[in-house]
């Protein structure tokens, strides 16, 4: 979301709160914020962020491989889909929007998407294998933005007319970690818009047709909505986020769903403020993070209890594998172990 885009600053005091025994700091002082990540299994993690970097593990974090990338250290790399220890995709959020690949491990990037518009804002992206991904912005004219690719990221087409359900004036989406967008199993895929109204927009065939269904997490304001969405198996399912503009409120900033996202349930105890990512690590486990502290789940989101005071930007678990790592502001990268 534009507006927000100088707004989610995120501040991180010292390590001394952080819970040894679950979260381990391994990377930090790196002057850039960093919202893009994935992890591709045991051993692979890429990273992205502001002022152009790029990080790459290639053996589950204990060596980290940083990159500013020549030409876009201007640019905000807000999301990255890995595919191996090779070949990455790395999307910029505002204007320029700009996707890159790699094939040689971010020795050097091709630019295979850039688009100058002035209302341009690319929010998330998700594959659904290494052929076939998608990515989609802020609305235009009322229209949300979808890009697709089936080559693998080569290149990319716009297919926003095939989603005909318009947004309106002040509903957007966030940014925040690249997970307001997660694609499943079939050509399924969901994304999430909040600000002045939240929806989440569903589509079973890989975005040729689309449904919305109203979210009812706190909502009303450009700074309030669902920030980070995920799914188990395409039934179960989370939406969480918040107001960030006032971080440490608890108020319906969680929502649960049992059928894909077509109707939603409120948690008995929930995320203790604002969280800008959230993960299932498993079917009853979860982690949920942002400014404020990081949280868990052991009953599907049912109820949470505070794992650490340390916040991070976002959460991702190794597409292939059990690898739990962590990015955040200045340059911190974390693994989380159980």
């Amino acid at each position: 979301m534009r507006h927000c885009i100088c707004l989610i600053l995120l501040f991180f005091p010292g390590i001394s709160g952080l819970s040894a025994q679950s979260i381990q700091l391994l990377q930090k002082g790196k002057d850039t914020s960093l919202r893009g990540l994935s992890v591709v299994d045991d051993s692979i993690a890429w990273v992205s962020g502001s002022k152009g970097w790029t990080v790459l593990s290639k053996d589950g974090g204990k060596i980290w491989d940083w990159k500013q990338i020549k030409g876009y250290e201007n640019l905000d790399f807000r999301d990255i889909e890995g595919f191996s220890a090779s070949k990455a995709i790395i999307v910029s959020a505002g204007t320029p929007a700009v996707i890159l690949l790699t094939i040689d491990a971010g020795q050097s990037w091709q630019e295979v998407y850039r688009n100058e518009s002035k209302e341009i804002f690319l929010d998330g992206m998700d594959f659904w294998d290494v052929d076939r991904g998608i990515i989609y912005g802020d609305p235009i004219n009322g229209q949300m933005v979808i890009l697709e690719t089936k080559d693998g990221g080569m290149s990319w087409q716009n297919i926003s007319a095939r989603n005909k359900i318009p947004l309106i004036d002040g509903e957007a989406s966030f940014a925040a970690s690249g997970t307001n967008i997660r694609t499943g199993k079939g050509g399924k895929v969901w994304i999430a818009t909040g600000g002045v109204q939240s929806r989440l927009f569903r589509s079973n065939d890989f975005g040729l047709n689309w449904e919305a269904t109203k979210l009812p997490i706190i909502q009303g304001k450009n700074s309030t909505g669902p920030f980070s969405i995920a799914f188990y198996k395409n039934k179960s399912g989370v939406a969480a986020g918040g107001d960030f503009l006032s971080d440490t409120s608890r108020v319906n900033n969680l929502v649960l769903t049992k059928n894909g996202g077509r109707s939603w349930l409120k948690p008995q105890i929930t995320l203790f403020g604002y969280r800008s990512a959230i993960e299932y690590l498993s079917k009853n486990e979860l982690l949920a993070s942002g400014p404020k502290g990081t949280d868990r789940s052991l009953d599907g989101g049912k109820t949470w209890m505070k794992l650490s005071d340390q916040g991070f930007h976002t959460v991702r678990k190794a597409k292939s594998g059990n690898l739990v790592i962590l990015t955040g502001g200045n340059g911190y990268i974390a693994i989380y172990q159980d």
